[in-house]
């Protein structure tokens, strides 16, 4: 290695290519040998020789992409996707270090820097809040950003209700924008993160790992849905049967229904709930339908 390259992981492990130059492989195979991990490149070394990915090429990573039954019974694996090719690399765990997926994102998104905006909203209301440079670090649970006034940002993977990417004007440019939603001392904040097309494609695919999810599935009625927006936009629990004008015992019903459904998580008995990260989405999606 050289220069500034320095090895991150040397294990032993299984790899197979399902994918190449954008034709989907027939017959796939694992193979064993050896995973190299650097903060350049992956090298897969094996008996029919050894493979070397530029990270500078990888365009995104992700969970489980099953193609046959050979593939499918192995338990864990990331796949790896550059170039038109998708490689699927699995690794021997271990308990004590970071896992292969999150070693990877390391790689490729640690002490990058790109524009953040925190908070570009926060309850609802749009923040007249100026894009400033940021530096990423990731780990298996959460993404921190450390942005140039000093400011400190954790978001939490379990705390993420949505991730969307969209182009904006950002300092004068389009560019590509991960929109993030999570909590900050309790409220609802979308942070937004902007880098080269590449760069924010690997941040909101990382994000997504957490991603609450919406409304898919989700058998809500009417009134479910006033509790739901009522709590996102500040009231307290307590307060719901007074502000909307129902039976408290209606109130806790439906409390209890949307805690069966993880929109909402209970913090103590008679009657304290919180919005999970997929309640918030909830929430969101029904007052942006109004």
């Amino acid at each position: 290695m050289n220069g500034d390259e320095h090895e991150i992981s040397d294990t032993r492990g299984r790899f197979t290519q399902v994918v190449a130059d954008g034709h989907t492989l027939r017959d796939v195979a694992w193979t064993n040998g050896r995973v190299l991990l650097s903060n350049r490149r992956l090298v897969l070394v094996g008996n029919g020789g050894k493979r070397t990915i530029p990270l500078h090429r990888v365009r995104s990573i992700s969970g489980r992409q099953d193609v046959n039954q050979r593939v499918a019974r192995v338990s864990a694996y990331v796949t790896i996707r550059y170039d038109g090719h998708v490689i699927l690399v699995s690794v021997e765990a271990d308990e004590d270090e970071p896992s292969f997926e999150e070693a990877c994102y390391g790689a490729l998104l640690d002490q990058r820097v790109v524009l953040a905006k925190h908070p570009a909203v926060k309850g609802g209301v749009v923040r007249d809040t100026d894009w400033t440079n940021g530096r990423v670090k990731v780990d298996d649970d959460a993404l921190a950003l450390a942005l140039a006034d000093g400011t400190f940002v954790a978001i939490s993977l379990d705390d993420v209700g949505a991730v969307d990417i969209v182009d904006r004007t950002v300092q004068g440019s389009t560019r590509a924008v991960v929109e993030v939603e999570h909590t900050e001392d309790g409220a609802s904040v979308r942070t937004y993160l902007s880098g080269n097309d590449r760069h924010a494609g690997l941040l909101a695919s990382f994000l997504e790992r957490g991603e609450g999810g919406g409304s898919s599935g989700l058998d809500l009625s009417d009134e479910d849905r006033e509790i739901l927006m009522a709590l996102y936009s500040g009231v307290s629990p307590f307060d719901i049967p007074d502000f909307l004008g129902k039976e408290i015992d209606v109130v806790e019903a439906a409390f209890e229904r949307l805690i069966d459904l993880r929109v909402l998580e209970e913090i103590r008995l008679r009657r304290d709930v919180s919005l999970t990260a997929r309640g918030r989405t909830v929430a969101s999606e029904s007052i942006n339908e109004q």
